[in-house]
């Protein structure tokens, strides 16, 4: 057993959590801000392409939250079990296969994408020139979807062996590029001319392809604890146990983006202005996700390389410290955010009407964030222990509470404050149900779990 697994299984959990989530919560932070940043760009151009761009984004959060959370999350998990029951030859396999579904379904997000997202983009609302920003926004992303699942495969793998120090240096030095990068197409540069908000989707496509690289280039050269050589024969075992955790919790990231989208959809019937104040004020919530996920990955390799050694009780300990963490920093987020809204919204534009439903959103909204960190903490946990039945039972119960009563507080004459009320409920829901779950120990009922559930066939 190499040395970094060791430390996974033997390190003290408080100090390793952090010392792991460190680079990873840098990483998101970085994500994160670059995707603030292309957002203040894009509102350059106008109102229309604000809105066109809000109503794209929970679909680009989709793809990123199945391909990195869920999928990912699917990959991470199978490689740490298997390091974790000592099989580095099994995990490079995995490895191999995690690269295959990657291109496949990168290659099905876009076909997808380009055929329906135009429709879609309508029946949230929008129309005219916010429907053209829509599909040429949408339709400059997702025809490089390849290159999103790639990079975030890749990431999974190397995560999964406990380096987080690599995505975090990789994702940095990608944005020192991108930032400068994006204005530039956007706008244009001298004889270069802009390409408006397609120029916008072009660098951050370009972004992914080069993080990608020096992934798959660390990957090969066998720097770390994995090395991919001759790629072996696809086989069943590896892969499905990579999608039987990632299409569980495909469906877990699908239910909170539905969600968002779905009240992008109900918000839309109050105008532009308030599509834009509520998408803008949401991202904020968005970027939860990937802020948790920066600890959250390191949850979910402890949680795997614990279970497939045996240890259960150092996996729950390590679920339970991670969603502390998660808690308080969420709520912190949340709260600063009911304060001093207008901290935030202003980044973005000065539309008072704009100004004025975002500010309702994060002050009805915020004050639950930490019902969401506790939520996504321990469906990361639970992705670790390959057991994530009861996280897509949590996400199901808030796309129902907040779509329905959303769509209910409508129907009452509620308004804005009803949509937005009914969010807040579904998070409470997430938290809880969640919460509930991993301390009746339903990682452990019916059977026990093998210390290695992953097989591969002969000769791969």
């Amino acid at each position: 057993m190499d040395d970094r697994t060791r430390r996974l299984l033997r390190g003290p959990i408080g100090p390793t959590l952090l010392r792991l989530a460190v680079p990873n919560v840098l990483v998101m932070l970085v994500q994160a801000g670059v995707g603030l940043i292309e957002t203040a760009f894009v509102a350059g151009l106008g109102t229309d392409a604000l809105a066109g761009m809000a109503l794209v984004f929970p679909l680009v959060m989709t793809v990123q939250m199945i391909s990195a959370g869920a999928v990912g999350g699917g990959i991470l998990s199978a490689v740490a079990r298997t390091l974790g029951a000592g099989r580095r030859e099994t995990a490079e396999a995995v490895a191999w296969h995690a690269v295959a579904i990657a291109f496949a379904l990168g290659l099905l997000t876009t076909l997808l994408a380009l055929a329906f997202g135009p429709a879609l983009y309508r029946t949230m609302g929008a129309e005219g020139a916010t429907l053209a920003a829509a599909s040429a926004y949408g339709g400059a992303v997702f025809a490089g979807a390849v290159l999103i699942w790639l990079f975030n495969a890749l990431a999974a793998i190397i995560r999964g062996t406990g380096n987080m120090a690599l995505p975090a240096v990789v994702t940095c030095a990608g944005a020192v590029v991108l930032v400068p990068l994006s204005p530039v197409l956007i706008f244009g540069l001298g004889p270069l001319p802009g390409l408006g908000i397609i120029g916008g989707g072009v660098a951050v496509l370009a972004y992914y392809a080069a993080g990608a690289a020096v992934f798959a280039a660390y990957l090969r050269a066998g720097r770390g604890v994995l090395r991919l050589g001759h790629p072996p024969a696809l086989a069943w075992g590896p892969a499905r146990e990579i999608l039987r955790v990632g299409a569980a919790s495909s469906l877990v990231s699908l239910t909170t983006n539905v969600t968002i989208a779905t009240a992008t959809g109900l918000v839309a019937r109050f105008g532009p202005s308030a599509v834009a104040g509520y998408g803008t004020g949401a991202r904020l919530e968005y970027l939860l996700v990937p802020l948790v996920f920066g600890l959250g990955a390191p949850i979910s390799a402890m949680v795997g390389t614990s279970i497939g050694a045996g240890d259960r009780a150092r996996a729950l300990r390590v679920a339970w410290i991670g969603a502390a963490i998660a808690v308080g920093l969420t709520e912190a987020i949340g709260i600063a955010a009911a304060l001093w809204p207008d901290l935030f919204l202003r980044a973005f534009a000065t539309d008072p009407a704009m100004l004025a439903i975002g500010t309702r959103y994060l002050r009805e909204v915020g004050p639950f964030y930490g019902f969401a960190g506790l939520g996504l903490a321990l469906y990361f946990a639970a992705q670790g222990a390959g057991r994530v039945a009861w996280p897509l039972v949590a996400g199901i119960t808030r796309l129902t509470l907040a779509v329905g009563g959303g769509w209910l507080a409508l129907r009452a004459g509620a308004g804005l404050d009803g949509i937005f009320l009914a969010q807040a409920l579904g998070l409470v829901a997430l938290g809880l149900i969640n919460a509930g779950s991993v301390a009746a120990g339903v990682w452990f009922r019916d059977r026990p779990l093998p210390a290695s559930p992953l097989t591969v066939r002969s000769g791969a």
